[in-house]
């Protein structure tokens, strides 16, 4: 089978760091706009006139782009350049949020959310395989990769405090403008600091076929997961999605295992570690995911607290990762990889557990600050070495292909955990209703939507802990063994 040669770089950055902060600066607002636009969602049905229906699209046209095409980006970065698909993905991005901004109606709106999805799956796999291809592995990268996975993670919990803010201080249209300033310094800086590295050839051309297949059956397969908490999982339209997807993700495998120049070499799978990492996001990102929306809920509709007090009752999550990511680069150069991510799942599952036990009575210090700051610290101490293991024994040629599985496993992940513990926890509260006898009271109906969202966090703690047992039962330390730990120091097999 022809192979691709090398990746190339158009020059040596003048600085690496610089490189880092500039993709990092792109990611943030990436990862910003996934929770922003939630709590700028009541004020956007009123001045649009959306209907209840239509509403979810304007979180769902990002989330069908985004996860439907991040695979495809991924790979389009390593064939066509990382610096140019990134570029690309800022302008798109950008453009897309000053119209978002713009919107005097629904479908204009759900029509630039859907374009700033596609902008965003364009930059998210980019922006890693840069930092992969910039950063050797060994200790730089885990320091590069700590910083990533800080803002990958803590920018979530951030978005709902500046969400919160500008739609309280200003209006709804700001959390779509704020994106423009930065869009357009990140694309002028990334420009002139940030080196072009790419496979300078590909033998058999551009694998169309396997394009058209791949994002179908992802987008299909993302639909499905979007509509499930509608329609309930057990719906023939939901299973049909479900089927045609996995259908036509099928005849891509077919596809790529007989073509010479696949977009996909499926050969990437037979790497432990990524398959390991990529498994255990899926179940990660589903009890996070989870745990911003059902928490996000809990204070507004229980405690009564405003966008922006529900905002700023998030950021010791966002400082709390800040920290435990920079702990955990520690760690890992002592203690090696696996112990780290064995560690950061446990505590983060613990702190769900906590969750477990809210009532619409807890205080915020002792109910929920608790629980709040362990997950924090856990998520600290599992992005990083989970993105380390993701990307670690990969060749430099597969950084972006590398990329794009990952960022496509964690949105998949997370809609799909999202949309089970929806229903889990709408079939809680719904349980507990049905035995009440004649009308229910507010604290009746108040009791039981936190028997919902305790039952959610406990399945999520499942989740994390089922990522525990993956971790420990697929994952050798010989497969992590690149991942350097104290210099000069060995890991053992």
């Amino acid at each position: 089978m022809p192979q691709p040669v090398s990746t190339v770089a158009e020059r040596p950055p003048a600085s690496k760091w610089l490189v880092l902060v500039l993709v990092c600066f792109a990611q943030f607002m990436v990862i910003l706009d996934a929770t922003i636009t939630n709590v700028a969602l009541p004020s956007i049905q009123q001045d649009l006139h959306f209907s209840d229906s239509q509403l979810q699209w304007v979180v769902n046209a990002y989330s069908l782009l985004f996860g439907g095409f991040l695979l495809l980006g991924g790979r389009a970065a390593d064939l066509f350049g990382r610096k140019r698909l990134f570029l690309a993905g800022v302008v798109l991005f950008t453009i897309a949020s000053l119209a978002s901004g713009l919107s005097q109606g629904s479908t204009s709106l759900i029509v630039a959310r859907g374009l700033q999805g596609l902008g965003a799956a364009l930059v998210s796999p980019a922006a890693l395989s840069i930092i992969t291809t910039t950063f050797a592995e060994g200790v730089e990268r885990t320091r590069a990769l700590g910083v990533w996975a800080a803002i990958a993670a803590g920018g979530g919990a951030f978005g709902l405090l500046l969400g919160g803010f500008l739609t309280d201080a200003l209006s709804w249209q700001w959390i779509f403008f704020v994106n423009v300033p930065i869009g357009l310094a990140a694309f002028l800086l990334s420009l002139r600091f940030v080196p072009e590295s790419r496979l300078t050839t590909q033998e058999g051309g551009f694998d169309l076929p396997g394009a058209v297949l791949a994002t179908g059956g992802l987008v299909l397969l993302t639909y499905a997961i979007v509509k499930a908490q509608n329609w309930g999982f057990g719906s023939g339209r939901t299973l049909g999605l479900f089927a045609v997807s996995i259908a036509l993700l099928a005849v891509f495998a077919v596809l790529e295992a007989r073509r010479a120049a696949p977009l996909v070499r499926l050969g990437i799978f037979r790497l432990r570690s990524l398959a390991a990492a990529n498994s255990a996001i899926l179940l990660v990102a589903g009890g996070l995911f989870a745990f911003f929306f059902f928490g996000s809920l809990y204070l507004q509709e229980v405690k009564g607290y405003s966008a922006l007090q529900a905002g700023v009752a998030f950021l010791p999550l966002t400082a709390g990762i800040i920290v435990g990511a920079a702990i955990s680069q520690q760690l890992i150069r002592r203690l090696g990889v696996k112990p780290v991510l064995l560690g950061g799942l446990v505590m983060a599952a613990s702190g769900l557990l906590w969750m477990t036990g809210l009532s619409p009575s807890s205080t915020y210090a002792g109910g929920m600050l608790p629980g709040l700051v362990l997950i924090a610290l856990g998520m600290g101490n599992t992005f990083v070495p989970l993105t380390l293991t993701a990307t670690t024994n990969v060749e430099n040629d597969d950084q972006g292909l590398a990329s794009g599985i990952f960022n496509t496993a964690q949105q998949i992940g997370g809609a799909l955990g999202l949309a089970i513990l929806s229903t889990v926890a709408g079939n809680a509260t719904s349980s507990q209703l049905s035995g009440v006898n004649g009308p229910t009271t507010p604290a009746q109906q108040a009791d039981a939507a936190v028997h919902g969202f305790t039952t959610a966090f406990t399945v999520g703690a499942g989740f994390m802990l089922g990522g525990v047992l993956l971790i420990a039962l697929w994952l050798r330390r010989s497969d992590v063994a690149h991942i350097s730990v104290e210099e000069g120091a060995m890991v053992p097999a």
